[in-house]
């Protein structure tokens, strides 16, 4: 596989898309529940009679976008291997309590305290099972949304990146590094961490080995799919180049 090294690298995460059940209910947890501001509403290209949800921050800058293709009535995926499977949302440090105690209230899901990488974060679900983790940290400058009840000292900044279950993580390893310009830079257990070179926001993934869960399960509260982020469509034609010519199965560019 071709090396990075002389190429511009990706600038971490653009945007992650999450399949999900009612859209009124997405709506009310990411703005009123996580505190995001909603962006704009479009619809789903590859199936129009659907909408296409935004939710991020008050410019809906790449990095913060978190959108849900809602399909009212659509049965739960099944978590397994094969996925992206847990959103890593960046939130302030000494926020953690303040978090805990306001989804506590709202009665969700699978609440728990976890440390990674130092990192101390809380982990929960969505109304649809979508699983995210609010993750503490001490160096994100951006300036997240702020609401009446989500003050800038506690507001969600925007991704810190997303977590991969796979069978096997080398494969997907070598397209972080070789060809997107990730870095490994550590392991714990059967997580492996890579960081974007190209910015020092939501620029983590999380490969996750674990041979022993089954295939995941498309529906809702699982991720459709997940985005990285170019400087230019120059950029984003090169690194399609790049992946074409290493045997990727890459799309066209599309509009």
């Amino acid at each position: 596989m071709t090396s990075l090294t002389t190429h511009t690298p990706v600038n971490g995460l653009h945007h992650i898309t999450a399949i999900s059940g009612s859209a009124t209910r997405t709506h009310e947890f990411w703005t009123r529940g996580l505190g995001l501001r909603f962006v704009k509403k479009t619809v789903n290209f590859d199936d129009p009679g659907t909408y296409h949800l935004y939710f991020g921050d008050a410019e809906g800058r790449p990095g913060t976008i978190m959108t849900h293709f809602p399909w009212a009535g659509v049965p739960r995926g099944r978590a397994g291997s094969g996925e992206a499977n847990v959103t890593q949302l960046s939130i302030p440090q000494g926020s953690f309590g303040f978090w805990m105690d306001r989804l506590a209230a709202r009665n969700v899901e699978t609440l728990r305290k976890e440390t990674l990488f130092g990192e101390t974060r809380l982990v929960a679900t969505d109304p649809d099972g979508l699983v995210f983790a609010l993750v503490e940290r001490a160096d994100d400058p951006r300036a997240g949304w702020t609401t009446a009840e989500t003050a800038a000292d506690v507001a969600v900044r925007g991704f810190h990146g997303v977590s991969l279950t796979l069978h096997d993580g080398a494969p997907t390893a070598a397209i972080l590094t070789d060809l997107l310009g990730y870095e490994k830079i550590g392991q714990e257990g059967a997580v492996t961490r890579y960081r974007a070179t190209g910015t020092g926001e939501a620029n983590v993934v999380d490969i996750v080995e674990d041979r022993r869960v089954p295939r995941a399960g498309q529906g809702a509260g699982r991720i459709h799919h997940i985005a990285f982020s170019v400087a230019d469509d120059a950029a984003e034609m090169a690194l399609r180049a790049r992946l074409v010519d290493a045997g990727v199965a890459v799309t066209p560019q599309i509009d």
